[in-house]
């Protein structure tokens, strides 16, 4: 790594503008990703609650699964990133090539636990209406899942590069696709019989397939060129695999302590009936579509923060972090205002269910208070991410969520100290799990600005 450079004449400006053109590209690929997820949601929600609840909780045990594997295949984003900065864009082929093994192996993983999915559902106590259409409906996405981690290697590749707007056009796409095969797999059409919730999962399946095809054409470019990736093959290197995994594996763990907390806490209300289910799940879509911003801020700051450091421009590096943090927080002010004004027509837009959307309205009063701590974690985490600092991030997560947050859920919850208070208990030991984590990221970050030795060494990781 080079020796730092500083530069005080470095206006806040200027990091701003490049931060927000990587931004929002990323923010309307993840908003559009979101989307597919939404349109499962509203679609199975108008057949029936139960077709809403086991596609909720399918989803619940996929994305843990999934984000954890796709972790993994992040560390190609800060790494490429960093190369592009220090001006060795040779060498990104070769890291590429290596992350396809990782999302082979994830692939085969994803896969195996996920068709294992009605044991454990089974385990937890679920509503048994429910558990029929969550292992139909992961039945059907798992075919999609080696399609899935592919497309996340080539858009690592590409982010990394700069070039977000790629995967923006194949976002909205895939959007655009997935309605009307929702549709055609949901109610039937001609020789296709109506599938209910397992058509939600066909759907998704075919359009992870999609998602592979078009990145690949979009890296055949001319512009992607340079970096070699499909010049030759290469077989698995585990040195190369080992550098990868010290930076995927604890972005992988993080990713997994956070959503598998959220995930848990569904299939823990799946105790309380398919009313509950339905309602935390429609509070935690709106909560997971504003998350798409400060997702997105993260990992353009993740972008930026690594190109900088591969430039040795660490002040600018620290620069960048922290205006990307500033603008999550101002967002966090103002989407969670716009949810306690519009929290029960937008719980009406779900469900027709009195029962569902009285208590969906309540539970959105959380997601509008813990926008502030999930918008500045997320963000930091993305920041942290382009310093290559994974493994504290790690624990931070692990212990805010699961020896902090989930113990508060589960007292309140089950109304173990007194009287239950179900989904309104989960929801006060998710806010609080965020409160913790968002407080250690940013005093992690604020430390590791002034300490550039430490930005050295996890360069060189």
């Amino acid at each position: 790594m080079d020796t730092p450079v500083t530069n005080h004449n470095i206006q806040p400006r200027s990091e701003f503008q490049p931060l927000l053109r990587l931004a929002l590209p990323i923010l309307i690929t993840q908003l559009a990703q979101m989307g597919t997820i939404l349109v499962d949601t509203l679609m199975a929600g108008r057949v029936s609650a139960v077709e809403l609840a086991g596609v909720a909780l399918g989803s619940a045990f996929m994305f843990p699964v999934a984000m954890t594997m796709m972790g993994l295949i992040q560390a190609v984003t800060p790494t490429v990133s960093q190369l592009r900065g220090a001006g060795r864009p040779h060498e990104v082929g070769e890291v590429v090539r290596q992350a396809f093994w990782i999302a082979l192996l994830g692939a085969v993983v994803t896969i195996a636990l996920m068709l294992r999915a009605g044991s454990f559902l089974e385990f937890m106590v679920v509503d048994p209406r429910v558990i029929p259409v969550a292992v139909d409906y992961l039945g059907a996405v798992a075919w999609g899942i080696p399609g899935l981690l592919g497309y996340f290697v080539l858009r690592a590749m590409c982010d990394g590069l700069g070039f977000t707007r790629p995967a923006m056009f194949i976002a909205v796409s895939a959007l655009m696709l997935k309605i009307p095969l929702n549709l055609i797999f949901i109610h039937g059409f001609m020789a296709i019989p109506a599938m209910g919730g397992m058509g939600c999962g066909v759907a998704t399946a075919i359009v992870m397939w999609l998602e592979l095809s078009l990145i690949v054409l979009v890296t055949l470019r001319p512009r992607f060129a340079h970096t070699g990736w499909l010049t030759q093959f290469s077989w698995p290197d585990l040195q190369h695999i080992w550098r990868l995994s010290k930076i995927g594996v604890p972005i992988g763990a993080t990713l997994f302590c956070e959503m598998g907390l959220f995930s848990f806490v569904a299939v823990l209300l799946g105790r309380f009936g398919a009313d509950v289910v339905a309602a935390h799940t429609i509070a935690i879509n709106l909560g997971g579509l504003i998350f798409m911003f400060p997702l997105s801020l993260g990992m353009a700051a993740t972008i930026r923060v690594g190109f900088n450091i591969g430039a040795g421009q660490f002040e600018l590096a620290s620069r960048t972090a922290w205006i990307a943090v500033r603008v999550t927080l101002g967002v966090a002010i103002c989407s969670g205002t716009f949810v306690v004004v519009a929290r029960d027509f937008i719980a009406g837009l779900y469900s027709n269910d009195v029962a569902v959307v009285s208590l969906a309205s309540s539970l959105m009063l959380f997601v509008a208070l813990f926008q502030l701590f999930d918008n500045a974690q997320a963000t930091t985490m993305g920041a942290l991410r382009g310093y290559k600092d994974t493994r504290l991030p790690l624990i931070f997560t692990l212990v805010g969520y699961w020896l902090v947050g989930l113990p508060v859920a589960v007292v309140l919850g089950f109304g173990w100290l007194g009287e239950p208070m179900g989904a309104y208990g989960f929801w006060t030991g998710l806010t609080v799990a965020l409160m913790f984590v968002a407080a250690c990221a940013l005093a992690r970050l604020w430390w590791l600005g002034r300490n550039p030795e430490m930005i050295v060494r996890l360069a060189a990781r």
